[in-house]
């Protein structure tokens, strides 16, 4: 399972931190991923970090303002975010890979909503 949390308003320029705790069959997993949906969107890649090495890969929107990191004492990845724009407004969803860093995402959690105000 995974359980993503940390959402909120929050005013542009501002920071939050996401987190996605692991448990269960995902234990096995090779990555953790963050990924988005803004209303009348497509779902997006944000974010993803593999649990040994601590290898990580961004999209180019996020660079320099997101920190993905994972907590393998506290089996959770993080989501740091600063500098929010409203266009980071969307519904954030934490998956799971049993292959690679680049997918393919065999497990999802709910999502945790970010909403940033102008």
């Amino acid at each position: 399972q995974l359980q993503a949390s940390g959402g909120g308003l929050v005013q542009a320029g501002g920071s939050l931190r996401l987190s996605c705790a692991v448990s269960g069959r995902t234990f096995s997993s090779v990555a953790i991923g963050w990924f988005r949906q803004a209303p009348g969107k497509e779902r997006s890649f944000v974010a993803a970090v593999k649990w040994s090495g601590g290898s990580t890969q961004y999209t180019d929107s996020v660079k320099g303002r997101f920190t993905i990191s994972g907590d393998n004492a506290r089996n959770t990845v993080y989501l740091q975010m600063s500098s929010l724009k409203p266009e980071d407004t969307a519904n954030y969803y934490c998956a799971a890979s049993r292959d690679s860093i680049g997918g393919p995402w065999h497990y999802w959690g709910q999502g945790t909503l970010v909403t940033v105000s102008s």
